[in-house]
């Protein structure tokens, strides 16, 4: 492999930033998803994702890939942002698209440009050790046509995320000093496992969670397309050529093509089929905090496990979790004898749930929005 001798102004990053705001209902609302809340840490979990690679990457290189609705509120929490790195899309058309996307723009800057997709609404405290490792994956990346996917180190059997098996441990690119993270061979993908299956894979010590964390060159991900997906292909080409013109002239493709896009994720129409990928060990704590339930693993909890960001005075009730997000005429909480409960409040709902059937907010929300009285608190 070649020397890399990427710099700074030619890293890029990637951050998606849809979603439809079901799961933490009723804070997070179609407008408002949880990627722009604030739930914990005092900044949304979009604003915590820009600041914690800000240090790696000039501002002017990083680019949110929303959609219209959510478009001008990413702009108003991002205002140090150029306007026109915030790209909407006019549809969701899942994770290939928006990774094709935000691969035209990028190219249509810099061909030889190295770029992270990353998440918005990640929890990630060490954020020193995770910039170490992206920095590593951003070197790895720009040395050779290698996909590097981060793969988070489980600490529990979870059924709720996918793995990544790993293979042998990669020796440093030729002429490289080894960086601090460790790269491994990517074997497969393994979609969400039953518990036993999640069971064993914690136990062999050879998977990491799929984080949904990527990082390759503009070379890369277009040969890539180009072998696997070659219709996402075509269309990243024609983006590329309307990036390259102005941010009208996307816009306006988009409108038109966008749409009739297949709608497929990026591990699907990717990762499952690529040999080229690699695996940089993410030796940091992480969350992707994907249920009310995860508040838990944040929030100081009492003696009886409850977990509560309110004024809340309890009796006889336990692992609960108790959220006020009014803004004005806040009031005490008070439960007697209640267990295992979400109880969220903001200034026009009261959400109240059993813990075991968090999942089933989603529901909810459709049925919210399927009753025309009901359909603004969606």
């Amino acid at each position: 492999m070649a020397k890399s001798t990427k710099s700074k102004s030619d890293r890029y990053v990637i951050i998606m930033a849809g979603g439809r705001g079901e799961r933490f209902w009723p804070v997070s609302r179609e407008a408002t998803p949880k990627q722009l809340i604030t739930l914990i840490g005092g900044r949304s979990f979009l604003q915590q994702a820009v600041d914690r690679v800000l240090p790696l990457v000039p501002i002017e290189n990083i680019l949110i890939i929303t959609n219209a609705v959510q478009a001008p509120t990413v702009r108003k929490q991002l205002p140090g942002l150029p306007k026109e790195n915030v790209i909407a899309e006019p549809v969701g058309r899942d994770t290939c698209a928006a990774v094709a996307l935000g691969a035209a723009v990028v190219g249509a800057r810099s061909t030889t440009a190295v770029m992270a997709v990353l998440p918005a609404d990640h929890v990630i405290p060490e954020e020193k050790k995770f910039r170490q490792v992206l920095a590593d994956a951003f070197d790895v990346a720009s040395r050779g046509q290698v996909i590097v996917t981060i793969g988070i180190h489980p600490s529990t059997p979870e059924t709720g995320y996918g793995y990544i098996q790993s293979g042998n441990r990669l020796p440093a690119p030729a002429g490289a000093k080894p960086g601090k993270t460790a790269f491994f061979k990517a074997e497969r993908f393994v979609e969400k496992p039953d518990l036993a299956t999640a069971e064993r894979y914690l136990a062999e010590g050879n998977h990491r969670w799929n984080a949904g964390m990527f990082v390759w060159s503009f070379v890369t991900i277009s040969n890539a397309l180009e072998k696997h997906q070659p219709e996402m292909d075509a269309a990243c080409h024609r983006w590329f050529a309307a990036a390259a013109k102005s941010p009208a002239a996307l816009a306006k493709v988009l409108a038109k093509e966008y749409p009739g896009i297949r709608k497929i994720s990026i591990d699907f129409a990717l990762m499952e089929k690529a040999q080229n990928v690699v695996v940089a060990d993410g030796a940091f704590s992480w969350d992707d905090l994907g249920a009310w339930p995860a508040l838990a693993r944040h929030v100081k909890q009492d003696a009886e496990g409850n977990a509560a960001v309110a004024d809340f005075v309890h009796v006889d009730s336990a692992r609960n979790i108790v959220y006020d997000a009014r803004t004005k005429g806040r009031t005490p909480i008070t439960l007697v004898g209640m267990k295992d409960s979400i109880i969220v409040l903001t200034d026009d709902s009261t959400l109240v749930a059993a813990k075991g059937e968090a999942q089933k907010i989603k529901e909810l929300v459709k049925k919210l929005a399927a009753d025309p009285a009901r359909k603004k608190l969606v």
